[in-house]
């Protein structure tokens, strides 16, 4: 038997998040990976989709380059060369994690874990023993009962491995991957479909950040079927063809299925170990803790928002509290959240519904629209900058669409964090010409005393 402090079954960005701040607090820590250190974000998610989305990115300067007095043709998108970019950008990133994770001292185990009893975590035939254990085991991509995935079929995984552009493509889902992948390929060239069960585009979102990205994908050409549900999808070597709860059928050459992701818990142990599970999900406190003691969960099998930055953060706070230190809850309201599409759709805190929900009457929001802010003017981008706060209260709900947007989210966080007032914040000197202005403008008007807007 292997004896350390902690054992953390999954390395993925909770995971290995978790390890790295333990061993930090001094902690001996074993580190459970079947796959890859970085799990999905690193290998298939976050990092190669946004590499992909900065190449499409370069695809619409170059076909806009003319408008600024720049002389450049786009002759074509290379697959090959791209997955090159891309695949470079993970080795890079891949690398640097094994050395910040060798360099921490903790014991990389590969191979698939499974939880036993009294905080054991069997890989194999091998048992290691911790003092706590940290799940970690992250999310799988869901898919349509009686749609078949392969071939013409994608998930976000297998569409990033393919070797061509598509000329044409039907996406069943409107949340953030369905947006990502149709703004990609509407930059390379391809006629793209989104179907969304639910009225809006991003319907997690404010109702107005999904309007706006609605309307700019109109422009863009990318046709939505809102409030309309996928009934079936039939290939043929040429294509699929997708028939829809509206009657009407959408042929093209690919269709991705992007209806979310599940816990990866199944067939673990877990519930065999104690562990109580909810739709699949792991059952903790606010502490994170587990019915087991001693056991934690983090990141995508915790319910509540799929996101790499929160897995992050609530592998820090596991960490810190084995070590016996009193970290800070950070509350899924404070967790910012980006789409990366074109244009970018950032937010953080309480749409407008939610905030109106909770404080009735007493909500007041303000929306600076991008046409007046001289930086977003100048890169070619529309869009909003909308705070929403309790009236002579706090800020409650910062809501940004427009490209380069989520750069900006991180103050929305302190604004709706540390629930500061727009009157604390006016007097704050925003850079010009910076979109940073837009969020600084919405503050001046919240405050009573607007300074570009009436």
């Amino acid at each position: 038997m292997n004896t350390f402090d902690v054992v953390v079954l999954g390395g993925g960005s909770g995971g290995y998040a978790a390890a790295l701040r333990a061993a930090e607090l001094g902690k001996s820590v074993a580190l459970i990976e079947k796959d890859r250190l970085g799990g999905t974000c690193l290998h298939r998610g976050c990092i190669p989709t946004k590499a992909l989305l900065h190449t499409a990115e370069i695809a619409d300067h170059v076909r806009e380059a003319a408008s600024v007095g720049v002389d450049a043709t786009l002759t074509g998108i290379d697959p090959a060369r791209t997955a090159a970019y891309r695949e470079g950008i993970v080795a890079k990133k891949y690398k640097g994690l094994q050395g910040l994770v060798s360099g921490r001292g903790i014991t990389v185990v590969a191979g698939e874990g499974r939880l036993g009893a009294d905080r054991a975590v069997i890989v194999g035939e091998d048992v290691y023993q911790g003092a706590d254990v940290v799940l970690a085991t992250g999310s799988y991509t869901r898919t349509i009962p009686g749609i078949e995935v392969g071939g013409r079929v994608l998930t976000s995984e297998t569409a990033l491995e393919l070797d061509v552009i598509p000329n044409s493509v039907v996406i069943l889902g409107g949340g953030v991957i369905g947006v990502e992948f149709a703004s990609v390929w509407r930059s390379f060239g391809a006629e793209v479909t989104i179907v969304e069960a639910l009225d809006h585009l991003l319907p997690a979102e404010d109702e107005t950040s999904s309007k706006a990205l609605e309307r700019a994908y109109r422009r863009r050409g990318i046709q939505s079927k809102l409030a309309t549900r996928c009934e079936g999808v039939t290939t043929t070597d040429a294509g699929v063809s997708v028939a829809l709860s509206d009657g009407t059928t959408v042929d093209a050459e690919y269709v991705l299925v992007a209806v979310g992701r599940g816990p990866v818990t199944a067939g673990l142990g877990f519930e065999e170990a104690g562990i109580a599970l909810d739709r699949g999900f792991v059952v903790v406190d606010e502490r994170l803790q587990t019915a087991v003691p001693h056991v934690w969960a983090v990141g995508d099998i915790v319910p509540g928002l799929q996101l790499a930055h929160r897995g992050f953060q609530q592998g820090i706070f596991v960490a810190e509290q084995i070590a016996g230190l009193s970290p800070i809850a950070v509350p899924e309201s404070s967790i910012p959240r980006v789409a990366y599409s074109h244009p970018e759709v950032a937010s953080v805190g309480l749409t407008e519904a939610q905030a109106r929900a909770a404080h009735g009457d007493a909500v007041v929001a303000y929306e600076y629209n991008l046409a007046g802010n001289g930086k977003s003017e100048i890169i070619g981008t529309g869009g909003i900058a909308k705070v929403v706060r309790v009236a002579n209260g706090p800020i409650v709900g910062v809501h940004l669409v427009g490209d380069r947007v989520g750069e900006l989210i991180t103050e929305g966080q302190l604004a709706v964090g540390w629930e500061a007032h727009p009157e604390d914040l006016a007097p704050l000197i925003h850079a010009h010409p910076t979109q940073s202005e837009a969020l600084g403008e919405a503050f001046l008007a919240l405050a009573g005393k607007p300074l570009h807007t009436v």
